[in-house]
């Protein structure tokens, strides 16, 4: 069984279930959070929810109710009573009642004035309170001080502080209490089928009752079912047609199942029928959008506000005494009871002469026994609630004859809000008719020029069209229909003539102008769609036979750079009228910028007449640019070298390919950074005085060096450097001496690994007298190779030169 705390109310106008205890002030209610407010919490072994029942007020979803507040709330120990004066307290009742209720019972219903006048005060009074007096953020009256009544049932309360050993003693008080009270409620309903229970868990197990129930609750028939159940299955059965039937009716059931019912689980069977009770019997009572609960608590409230010694907070401690009950029938009917009469101290008394009362002359059904609230603390909120329902229904009848004058004013005041909302349905829906034949003559006359400019235009106004005005007019056109529609209901409602607008004015009018609608506009679109589509095709084809046109040219000079041959000069000269067709090509290029920019604006982004944009043709015009320039620097340079006699084709390469790495730009020229960081790499390093002054001798005073004078500058250096015996030179001191050279002595000497692999590729293997630690390793003859590189002219073997260095570095004192 699980126990939850009470849901903290969700509106402001919701009634206040506060504790039985001595209220607080109405400012000590604000500063505490749990007492007098929205925020109150019962003890949690006293408050018991059934596993079903987490969503039990009818209308009510769960994720509506908020998670409770942990914990249990400290009660003031000021409020409580000793142990020993509470069983005082209760036996010294037990002797009065035995002596009193003949008392009552004999006492007429006698007042100091007559029970009309008395009646007459009461009932204006309470109607005063009803009708001034809003739903407050807390009890419907402060509660009074010196109220001995109050703190009687604060003592009463401070047992449940102690849960201890009497927890599972309440338990079983209050599961007896609503069994008894339920059984009770049953049996008055399944009544006319002349069945009776007599042990709620027991007796729907087959679940014949349970299906006689529903049955009479809903005034449906649940279908065929075993009527004479012997085999469990058969139970089950009748059990899932009632629970089935429960679901469809939209109530929720959560943890409950046929077994609990043919098993007879007590608690959840509780839950059950307190489930029914609150959908079938409670749910109709509502007040001010409130819950069930609360609508009946708000009822009870504003029934007994006129009663100084009634405070209704909950449906529990504030019944005790039976002066609710009393006040109830007192309000409704003073001629049955005299309030004023009665001993105020006398509890089962009053509570029992108001239950017989009720169920005599009113025909109340006597769901609760005096003890069942009385004798405890704390009664069952959900047995309390069941008959209270009762009594909430039966003097709600009492109340037509004042419903009925209601309904008289109500009448008059809706009619006369029927006939404004004819006039306004009128004169909306007339200038609504207006404005649609307004434009669809608008767009019947529109007029293109032929421009794209003036065809966006009226796109434009056409999509604002759409976005703005027509919307509003599908809005009132949604609002004119509910409209009338609400005039019909309101009408119908009192079963009046059905109100039908003029014909020019109909709904039927204004469908068949909502069509010609719909119509202009499918056309308006399609002529501001095609118009535009056209010029759009004008201008992709514009775009297209110059862009087909420039990339033709571009191609037609790719090939020619790339196809060229013969003489160096003859190449030289074809390159050069290459390069003269470039700014002709610029020029067109500008003339296809102005279509692409008229394109853009036109929101052209496919082109079906062409494969190429106008981004790729500056791209790749760029390349042919940048393939003329080179490929001129290249021939340039091949020029220059060819002049250069003095060098060797491998020093020659070596010397372009550094400066072309280093020509950043592609302009076949080197900044005075450039050209340092190009002499660096070819071992040539020089202090930054030095070098700044080779620049501006090389570079004849400019700013840059081009090719021609790097290479002259690499001739003037390298003249004395890199001749034949000093490479031979350079084999001996990497060879260490020996006759050949290894692939490790290469690598101890920090030559690439490209030089290695490429030398190893050329230079012979060595066949002659080798030392110990080479042998099984190939070996290199560097002598016999730089033999064949040697010219004849020379006279000599390279081997002669004794340092391989005749000269130092022309002009250079820093090379190393």
């Amino acid at each position: 069984m699980q126990t939850t705390r009470t849901v903290q109310s969700r509106t402001a106008k919701t009634p206040h279930l506060s504790d039985a205890k001595e209220p607080l002030t109405a400012a000590a209610r604000h500063q505490h959070p749990t007492r007098g407010g929205f925020a109150h919490h019962t003890e949690p072994h006293r408050q018991h929810t059934y596993p079903c029942m987490h969503a039990i007020i009818f209308g009510c979803n769960l994720r509506d109710i908020p998670n409770p507040p942990r914990g249990r709330i400290p009660r003031q120990r000021s409020d409580m009573r000793s142990q020993s004066d509470r069983q005082a307290s209760r036996k010294h009742g037990t002797v009065r009642r035995l002596s009193d209720i003949h008392h009552h019972q004999a006492r007429s219903t006698v007042s100091n004035r007559s029970h009309p006048e008395l009646h007459a005060a009461r009932l204006q009074r309470s109607a005063t309170i009803s009708a001034s007096t809003p739903v407050k953020e807390g009890p419907v009256k402060e509660p009074k001080a010196n109220n001995p009544r109050r703190r009687s049932l604060s003592s009463n309360d401070s047992t449940l502080e102690h849960p201890g050993s009497n927890l599972i003693k309440m338990d079983d008080k209050w599961i007896i209490v609503q069994q008894k009270t339920f059984t009770k409620w049953l049996n008055t309903k399944i009544e006319p089928r002349g069945v009776q229970v007599k042990d709620l868990v027991t007796d729907l197990s087959d679940g014949i009752l349970l299906i006689h129930l529903l049955e009479c609750l809903s005034s449906e028939s649940l279908g065929r079912y075993a009527a004479r159940p012997k085999l469990r299955v058969q139970k089950f059965e009748n059990a899932n047609i009632a629970l089935n039937f429960v679901k469809s009716r939209g109530i929720a059931m959560i943890n409950i199942g046929a077994e609990d019912v043919v098993d007879g689980n007590r608690k959840i069977i509780l839950g059950l029928i307190w489930t029914l009770i609150l959908r079938f019997t409670i749910s109709d009572i509502n007040a001010e959008g409130m819950t069930a609960k609360e609508g009946l608590l708000l009822w009870c409230q504003r029934k007994t506000a006129c009663y100084d010694e009634v405070e209704v907070r909950d449906f529990s401690t504030s019944w005790n005494d039976g002066l609710a009950f009393c006040a109830l029938l007192d309000i409704h009917r003073p001629d049955l009871i005299d309030y004023d009469a009665l001993d105020k101290s006398d509890h089962r008394g009053n509570m029992q002469m108001a239950f017989d009362i009720a169920h005599k002359e009113i025909g109340i059904p006597a769901l609760l026994d005096v003890e069942d609230v009385c004798d405890v603390a704390r009664p069952d909120e959900k047995s309390l609630m069941t008959y209270i329902a009762y009594w909430f229904h039966a003097f709600s009848q009492m109340e037509k004859v004042e419903n009925a004058g209601r309904r008289v004013e109500k009448f008059v005041n809706n009619m006369q809000g029927a006939w404004e909302m004819q006039s306004a349905y009128e004169r909306r829906m007339a200038a609504l008719l207006k404005q649609i034949r307004e434009q669809i003559e608008q767009w019947q006359q529109a007029t293109f020029e032929g421009t794209y400019i003036d065809a966006k235009q009226q796109a434009s106004e056409f999509a604002s069209h759409k976005k703005g005005k027509k919307r509003d007019w599908v809005a009132e056109k949604s609002d004119l229909a509910t409209l009338l529609g609400n005039i019909k209901t309101k009408l119908g409602t009192y079963r009046l003539r059905a109100y039908e607008p003029p014909p020019e004015l109909s709904l039927e009018t204004m469908e068949a102008e909502w069509a010609n609608l719909t119509k202009s506009e499918m056309m308006r679109g399609q002529l501001i769609n095609e118009t535009i589509r056209d010029i759009k095709n004008a201008l992709r084809k514009s775009f297209a036979d110059k862009a087909n046109d420039f990339a033709l040219a571009l191609n037609t000079m790719q090939l020619a750079i790339s196809g060229l041959e013969g003489e160096v000069e003859d190449q030289l000269l074809h390159v050069r009228k290459l390069s003269s067709n470039l700014p002709p090509l610029d020029a067109y290029l500008e003339k296809i910028a102005a279509v692409d920019e008229k394109c853009r604006e036109a929101n052209i982004e496919e082109n079906d007449f062409t494969t190429y944009t106008y981004d790729e043709l500056c791209y790749e015009l760029g390349l042919v640019k940048s393939s003329v320039q080179k490929k001129l620097a290249f021939l340039d340079n091949q020029m220059v070298a060819r002049s250069m006699t003095n060098l060797t084709p491998i020093q020659l390469e070596e010397f372009e390919s550094v400066f072309r790495h280093f020509d950043r730009d592609d302009t076949n020229s080197l900044s005075e950074l450039e050209f340092s960081a190009a002499l660096a790499s070819l071992g040539l390093v020089f202090s930054e005085d030095e070098m700044h002054d080779y620049f501006l001798e090389t570079s004849h005073g400019r700013d840059r060096v081009s090719f021609e004078q790097f290479i002259r500058f690499m001739v003037d250096v390298t003249e004395d450097q890199n001749t034949a015996e000093q490479v031979f030179q350079s084999f001996r001191e990497v060879a260490d001496g020996k006759p050949y050279v290894t692939e490790m002595d290469l690598r101890h000497s920090l030559v690439p690994d490209e030089v290695i692999d490429q030398l190893c590729s050329i230079v012979p293997l060595h066949h002659g007298p080798d030392m110990a630690e080479d042998r099984g390793v190939p070996q290199y003859d560097y002598i016999s190779f730089m033999e064949k590189l040697i010219a004849p002219a020379t006279g000599a073997s390279p081997h002669d030169t004794p340092n391989g260095r005749s000269s130092p570095i022309k002009k250079s004192n820093g090379v190393h």
